[in-house]
């Protein structure tokens, strides 16, 4: 059962009694069950858990978790720490030093982000190991729909990052209030198109202009 521990829960807790999720839900016993799936299933639900529906200025949105043993722990594109950094992140890193001047950081892990209120979030939330989107279709997507349609509704304008061409298809879903950047994904097979959109600027710079305070992106 979804048990999220914040403000989330009574945004997402009816979900979990749609037919959708319940299938959803079967689905992922067997499959923790028979195969190798990521991140661990106590870990699904961790980028909401750690940045509150109040506290979201920033979403970053990827398409499903790191496929490698020891990767995804629940929140898009971070690394738990001791973790070597994914390709991925590396790429993210060299864009914000390009765009902001930070320094590379010696880890991957970006908690930091989400106590901000950066909410790290992807359009599916597991993945078989070694086989990306293999939970593509299962369910999630209606999940995370429910997801960034709340976040849409919201007063308080929030900066929206959409990185690859599964999360650039939620555009139509954000209401025109907020603020939405729209990137190749960050993965070295989009051959450095990621390069140069200068997101963490844009966003800090509308957080500006909207009176909130911006996030400090240096991990």
């Amino acid at each position: 059962m979804i048990n999220i521990g914040n403000d989330w829960d009574a945004i997402v807790g009816g979900e979990q009694e749609k037919p959708y999720y319940q299938a959803l839900r079967q689905f992922l016993k067997q499959e923790y069950t028979q195969n190798t799936v990521f991140p661990p299933a106590n870990d699904i639900f961790n980028a909401l858990q750690h940045t509150a529906f109040a506290d979201v200025s920033v979403v970053i949105l990827g398409q499903d978790p790191y496929i490698k043993k020891g990767e995804a722990h629940g929140m898009a594109f971070s690394v738990n720490p001791g973790v070597s950094v994914p390709p991925s992140l590396k790429n993210i890193y060299k864009e914000l030093q390009d765009d902001l001047g930070c320094e590379v950081p010696n880890n991957g892990f970006l908690m930091p982000w989400a106590k901000q209120g950066v909410l790290l979030l992807n359009t599916i939330l597991t993945v078989r190991a070694g086989e990306s989107k293999s939970h593509a279709g299962r369910g999630w997507e209606q999940f995370t729909d429910h997801i960034i349609s709340a976040l849409s509704q919201r007063e308080t304008p929030i900066a929206f990052m959409l990185w690859g061409k599964p999360a650039q298809t939620k555009a139509a879903m954000i209401a025109h209030c907020h603020l939405v950047l729209q990137a190749a994904h960050p993965s070295p097979l989009a051959r450095g198109a990621f390069f140069g959109c200068k997101h963490f600027s844009k966003a800090n710079e509308f957080l500006k202009s909207i009176g909130k305070k911006p996030i400090d992106w240096q991990i």
